[in-house]
């Protein structure tokens, strides 16, 4: 049974002391956060004097300091349990004081788009503007999207409202789904959840797996309506936001905070659906290792080597994510080891009303906390632990490297960070006991090529289907149940039908996926893998310099652009090199599975 959150032990869960010792330490320092309102007023009207504009920055900086710390507590605090009403009132509140502080200083950016190119240019000479010059330049290049101080004013009061049908999809899906018990291949009843769901889609047992996943659908087509209307209302808020800030499409503005071309986009996917045939065979092997009629997708996540199938401890999977980083060095592993065990930044299991899946949440120069629902069945669990340890890692060196205005690295970077650790892990495995082991080594030859069909080929589906919903928003269609159905239909059939059974109830696989709730993030996930595959080939080649262009990369927060970024790292994303070197790999992958299996 999945417990209530009081019966979680202490050591099991995230230690938030070192933000606010408890809830009244949190609450003196949002009345703190209150003192702040009415101070950046002081430099209205008068940032054209280079000494005022520096003063405002620094006081904005000493707000959203404040603000970032206190945000993150009551974050926190509601992803351990979205039933408990003391977190979500905190968290409410919060975010009712950033939104007036955000209403407040909605003047800001109008005025300082309104100086002059000439008089911008000298005033970027002056002494006490050298720190802010890296934020000044990311700020003017929004200038053509800025709006008048009005305008902006009444964005800023909007965006909770727009933030509206994320809420609902996770209070529905996290709260109030109920998807009640499966009996497992030894007769035990197990409660269906989230977390077990993935737990239960590993089980030898075809039967135990396709009764939980047609069970589990059940509960998603009996509020499909329902979800279907928040998705279709989350894109028009997308679509609202980029023709209020004058962007030629959703996408478009999506894309333009990273600078990354459009064609960098449509060339990941062009790139993808050229190397579809390495999907079809392994789903053939699949099938045939499995012994199965026809492969249904409650069959695609149970590993095909069973002997390798084993319970791996919380402590076990710090202590191999650690071993694994070694090749980045002492100091590296050491933050990390602490991090993950003494230090106590993992909230590891799952809990009644606990937000599902898994995050790295970090505020400036405070812990990058981890939020896990770990399972000691479910060796992905272990590569999860990895990914957002490399997260917390990125957050802890970068800022720690940068001043506060360049510390935050954009999400086109962390997916790198993150699963280049996972590379690493991989690496660990193969090297060491599965190098003289074929069946283990099978085993984990079996999880990179899942790992890699679900975070290139999987998400860049994903990355489709955001682009196809959004492109038909902003032509008039109407987003119905049945459009979106019918159009997620069309891209599992494209990219799985050709071995998989597609069945009706895996239409609404698109009314589950929270992350179409921060429209066009997905193809970050197989961007990032593609440039982690190939940093970590430089460094685990030993070629000179690669640790420490990859140290340079994680200190780099978001002082540069992250296309920019990589390609000091070493990677060229805008060729489709990194891309087809990950497809390779997972080609090359399959064919020794394949030949293991025999």
């Amino acid at each position: 049974m999945v417990p209530i959150r009081s019966e979680v032990k202490e050591a099991n869960t995230w230690d938030l002391t070192p933000l606010y010792p408890d809830a009244k330490g949190w609450e003196k320092a949002l009345e703190e956060c209150k003192k702040m309102k009415g101070r950046l007023l002081s430099w209205k009207g008068k940032l054209s004097n280079p000494e005022n504009l520096a003063e405002a920055l620094e006081v904005d900086r000493e707000i959203d300091l404040l603000m970032e710390r206190v945000g993150q507590y009551a974050s926190l605090r509601v992803c351990e349990d979205e039933g408990d009403g003391a977190a979500r009132d905190r968290s409410l509140r919060f975010d009712h004081l950033q939104t007036e502080l955000a209403e407040e200083s909605s003047w800001f950016l109008p005025e300082l788009m309104k100086i002059p190119d000439a008089d911008w240019a000298s005033t970027l000479q002056h002494p006490r503007l050298k720190e802010w010059l890296g934020k000044l330049e990311r700020i003017r290049r929004y200038r053509p999207h800025i709006l008048g101080e009005g305008e902006e004013r009444i964005l800023s009061l909007v965006g909770p409202v727009l933030g509206g049908p994320d809420e609902i999809f996770s209070q529905l899906t996290n709260v109030d789904f109920r998807f009640g018990k499966v009996r497992d291949e030894d007769g035990t009843e197990v409660e269906l959840s989230h977390g077990t769901f993935a737990s239960l889609l590993q089980r030898r047992s075809t039967e135990v797996r396709r009764t939980a996943w047609v069970q589990y659908y059940t509960e998603f087509e009996q509020h499909a309506c329902t979800l279907s209307a928040a998705l279709a209302a989350s894109v028009k808020g997308d679509v609202f936001r980029a023709k209020a800030r004058r962007h030629s499409s959703a996408r478009a503005q999506s894309l333009f905070p990273d600078r990354v071309p459009e064609a960098v986009y449509d060339k990941l996917v062009s790139t993808v659906r050229e190397n579809l045939a390495p999907l079809q065979k392994y789903h053939r092997l699949r099938k045939k290792v499995l012994q199965l009629n026809e492969l249904r997708a409650a069959d695609l996540q149970v590993p095909l080597v069973a002997k390798m199938q084993k319970k791996t401890s919380y402590e076990e999977a710090a202590r191999l994510v650690t071993d694994a980083c070694r090749p980045l060095g002492d100091e590296y592993v050491g933050v990390l080891e602490k991090g993950l065990g003494s230090d106590r930044w993992v909230d590891r299991y799952e809990n009644k009303g606990k937000r599902s899946g898994a995050f790295s949440s970090g505020s400036y120069r405070n812990l990058p906390y981890i939020l896990m629902n770990y399972r000691e069945d479910v060796l992905s669990d272990v590569y999860t632990l990895a990914h957002e340890a490399g997260h917390s890692m990125h957050s802890w060196m970068s800022h720690r490297a940068q001043p506060y205005q360049d510390s935050h690295y954009p999400i086109f970077l962390a997916e790198v960070a993150s699963t280049f650790n996972e590379e690493l892990l991989t690496h660990a495995y193969l090297e060491g006991p599965a190098k003289k082991d074929p069946l283990l080594r099978a085993y984990i030859l079996n999880r990179q090529i899942d790992d890699i069909r679900g975070t290139l080929y999987r998400q860049v589906m994903f990355a489709e289907f955001e682009h196809k919903i959004h492109a038909a928003e902003e032509k008039g269609l109407a987003l119905t149940l049945d459009f979106f159905r019918i159009a997620y239909r069309e891209l599992l059939e494209s990219y799985l039908g050709e071995v998989l059974e597609i069945e009706a109830p895996l239409e609404l696989e698109c009314l589950r996926i929270p992350h179409f709730y921060s429209a066009f993030y997905v193809y970050k996930y197989a961007i990032g893998l593609s440039a982690s595959i190939a940093l970590s080939n430089h460094v685990l080649a030993g070629d000179k310099g690669a640790v420490e262009r990859v140290h340079t990369f994680l200190r780099s927060g978001g002082s540069r652009p992250p296309l920019e970024t990589l390609r000091l790292a070493g990677v060229d994303m805008e060729s489709s090199e990194p891309v087809n070197e990950a497809l390779a790999l997972f080609s090359k992958r399959v064919d020794e599975l394949e030949k293991i299996l025999g």
